[in-house]
């Protein structure tokens, strides 16, 4: 079968423009192309189309008519079988994981913001060419190579799932259970310990193979046959965007390892989830999926109730499995469920949406965030990946020891009934009611379609967690978010319900003074309470450009209104320290 052929050039790097020629053998008398609106993953359209310039049709060296049908669609009058041959420009300059870059220094691109698709020949192979380098760059990717600079896909599909790096960067690579894993680094100080980073990857990536195939000689292969990390290390930023055999990340390169470092800090420990959440993707959203996105649609929003599973249970496991890994201890793991939990409850939006609302909604909501997302929406990662521990727990506490369960064994019998391949909610319940009955298949269902709170206090205690509220900040009491630093403090977001709210804060307000005293951090006004008043604050703050005085009641300290603390309990008894070890240690 012929190959539709692709060429990616680089004229001028500081033009910020790819070029690319597309080669359609025999192609269609009217012949249909279009470049996807969004890049599977990341739920929003994005509209790639809007940097494609210069579009330029021919064939035999003649020009043909082009004809523009829609925001990313263009029909090519052919005359005859002739092969066809399109040229256009891409503007790239978008610095996430999700789109393509370029400048003097280095390049990125997915597929999915560059490539023209051809209508009715998604299924033929594809090939793609790099041209000519800048001298002293390289390029990293997964797409299987058939020479220099020369790559070939099975399908459209193959084509636009992997991303390629380009330029001056680190390179490093190692073995997890006989696959080879490359990890490309850009942009990292001189200070950056490649080995250390290399070898905590590597107890991430067997980790997981192990999670997933066992750890016996004859386990299944992992479904990929090499694997790729493309990291691009920036002053500011982060995420991560998974793709079939790579993944895409951006991380602050002060959170990278640095050489002679001795325990892994706050930034790092973030790195090394971000790797274990991406990796994790490779078998959960990448091979099983929604069985909404069978098929992908790549000109419109694809909906799915479950992004609460594919996101949130991948969300559970990418700390639990450092953990498991040795890349973290107890007390961490714990602190960073607990900062978790705390962002979930802190949100009064969990009372107004469901899981499943939240993740059909992802195309309008969790992307666009705005001032009053807290009050409105909940995220399918975080309360996702508490209704993964709900489960997990509920699953490894039944009553009888001898059929207790958990969400890895969940996990591994989707895997393998479905194929790796698409599920539905109906067979995660089924999954679900195997493993632990047909009463916690219902209160999953209700858990995921409902509002109320998880019972995890409850939960935790059965494995010797201890929950405790700690003391909250004014901002907490009040139901503010703000942001201290110079001059003032600007507020963020007014919580729904809360004393801010009822005494008529907005967001965009600049908070001056309390109490006839001048504020520079909120809890300052603490400090000026009239002691024959202790609840009453006057405010005295600006908003567009006026200013004005509101009385805020200081309510009392209740549960929910604090962060949440979690630790080890004093003295557990046997049985739960029997289930707290299964748990985390696997």
């Amino acid at each position: 079968m012929a190959e539709i052929r692709y060429r990616v050039e680089i004229e001028d790097a500081r033009s910020h423009c790819f070029v690319v020629t597309l080669t359609i053998p025999a192609p269609d008398t009217e012949q249909i192309v279009s470049l996807p609106a969004w890049i599977p993953g990341s739920y929003l359209l994005r509209e790639f189309a809007r940097h494609l310039n210069d579009l330029r049709a021919s064939q035999g060296g003649q020009p043909r008519e082009l004809a523009q049908l829609d925001k990313a669609t263009w029909r090519i009058r052919c005359a005859g079988r002739a092969a066809l041959r399109l040229r256009y420009r891409v503007y790239a300059f978008d610095t996430s994981v999700r789109a393509a870059y370029l400048d003097a220094q280095r390049g990125f691109f997915n597929g999915s913001s560059l490539l023209l698709r051809v209508h009715g020949r998604e299924t033929q192979p594809q090939a793609l060419e790099l041209g000519r380098l800048p001298t002293g760059w390289q390029l990293a990717t997964a797409m299987p190579a058939t020479g220099a600079r020369r790559y070939r896909a099975a399908d459209y599909d193959e084509l636009v799932d992997h991303p390629f790096e380009l330029g001056p960067f680190w390179r490093g690579r190692f073995d997890a259970h006989g696959v080879e894993h490359e990890f490309i680094v850009a942009g990292a100080l001189p200070v950056f310990d490649g080995e250390r980073l290399l070898a905590d990857a590597r107890r991430i990536c067997e980790t997981q193979i192990e999670f997933w195939h066992g750890r016996r000689r004859d386990r299944e292969a992992p479904p990929f046959q090499r694997y790729t990390f493309l990291l691009n290390a920036v002053d500011e930023g982060g995420g991560g965007l998974e793709h079939r055999a790579s993944t895409a990340l951006i991380a602050p390169r002060r959170d990278l390892p640095r050489l002679g470092q001795g325990e892994a800090g706050d930034g790092y420990v973030r790195l090394l989830s971000l790797i274990s959440h991406e990796y994790f993707h490779s078998w959960n959203v990448k091979r099983l999926r929604p069985a909404e996105f069978a098929q992908i649609d790549y000109t419109r929003e694809n909906y799915t109730e479950l992004l609460w599973f594919f996101e949130g249970f991948t969300s559970y496991y990418d700390e639990l499995l450092l953990l498991r890994a040795g890349l973290i201890d107890l007390p961490r793991y714990l602190k960073l469920l607990a900062a978790n939990v705390s962002s979930v409850l802190a949100a009064p939006g969990r009372k107004q949406q469901s899981l499943a609302q939240s993740s059909f909604d992802a195309w309008v909501r969790y992307y666009r965030q705005d001032e009053n997302t807290p009050n409105s929406t909940v995220s399918y990662y975080a309360k996702g990946a508490l209704l993964a521990l709900a489960l997990d727990l509920s699953l490894r506490s039944g009553s009888d020891a001898r059929a207790a369960s958990s969400v890895d064994a969940l996990m591994r019998r989707l895997w393998q009934r479905s194929g790796g391949g698409p599920v539905s909610e109906a067979d995660i319940l089924a999954g679900v009611e195997a493993l632990g009955g047909a009463a916690l298949a219902g209160q999953l269902r209700d858990w995921v379609h409902g509002t109320e709170d998880l019972p995890l206090p409850a939960l935790l205690e059965r494995f010797g967690v201890q929950w405790r509220d700690e003391k909250p900040n004014l901002a907490q009491r009040l139901g503010l978010r703000v942001a201290e630093g110079g001059n003032g403090v600007a507020i963020k977001q007014v919580l729904a319900d809360s004393a801010a709210q009822a005494a008529g804060f907005c967001a965009g307000d600049e908070i001056i003074g309390c109490n006839s005293w001048r504020l520079r951090r909120l809890d300052e006004a603490l400090l000026g309470l009239n002691p024959a008043a202790p609840g009453r604050l006057r405010f005295l703050l600006a908003r567009d450009q006026r200013l004005l005085e509101l009385d805020a009641e200081l309510p009392s300290v209740r549960p929910g209104m604090a962060p949440v603390a979690l630790g080890p309990a004093d003295r557990p008894p046997a049985r739960a320290l029997g289930l707290r070890r299964a748990w985390l240690g696997g």
